[in-house]
């Protein structure tokens, strides 16, 4: 399997270049706003409710 070792610069040109056939060059900067967007999102709604986890473990605790 190639891809055991991971994704070197020739894959990533490869991805790239089919991207840019599908997409298009325009639309680049939108779709990569919306990534962005979309793994901040993910990334604040773990922080929550890991932080929301720990307090709800503390409050447990507290009870006892």
């Amino acid at each position: 399997m190639p891809f055991v070792n991971g994704i070197g610069a020739p894959e990533l040109v490869i991805i790239l270049v089919i991207v840019m056939i599908i997409f298009g060059v325009g639309r680049l900067p939108e779709i990569g706003g919306a990534l962005g967007k979309a793994i901040r999102e993910f990334r604040s709604s773990q922080s929550s409710n890991s932080n929301t986890e720990t307090k709800l473990e503390s409050d447990a605790k507290n009870d006892k």
